[in-house]
């Protein structure tokens, strides 16, 4: 069994995190709009902001249990950098707006905290 406390701390954080940010265009999209400019397939943005809000939970779930397990962290780590690659190379492209490049900014912390978990 691994212990530590920075996996759990990891995906309490992240869990919270996505758990909110997942479930806000889905509660409310105009101000996620607002914030993140007009999107031209407003369920596709719902469909991925279930899928986070998913992810977040279940990270939630297992950081309040204890040290989540290798699995989670994977699924941690994996889902923050496939969002970070996603920001970055579409607001590149021109896609979507620069302020996706704060999210980059947010899911830095978890993917240093994921590396740390398995460095323990």
């Amino acid at each position: 069994m691994r212990s530590g406390t920075v996996g759990r701390a990891t995906a309490l954080g992240q869990g919270a995190f996505w758990l909110a940010t997942g479930l806000w265009p889905l509660v409310h999209y105009r101000s996620f709009e607002a914030v993140t400019g007009p999107k031209e397939d407003d369920w596709l943005v719902k469909t991925i902001g279930g899928l986070i809000a998913v992810v977040g939970a279940t990270l939630l779930v297992a950081g309040l249990r204890g040290r989540p397990p290798r699995e989670v962290a994977v699924l941690g780590a994996g889902a923050a950098a496939a969002i970070s690659l996603a920001d970055v190379v579409f607001v590149k492209r021109g896609r979507i707006s620069k302020v996706y490049l704060l999210d980059v900014a947010a899911e830095a912390p978890f993917l240093a905290g994921w590396a740390a978990d398995a460095l323990a």
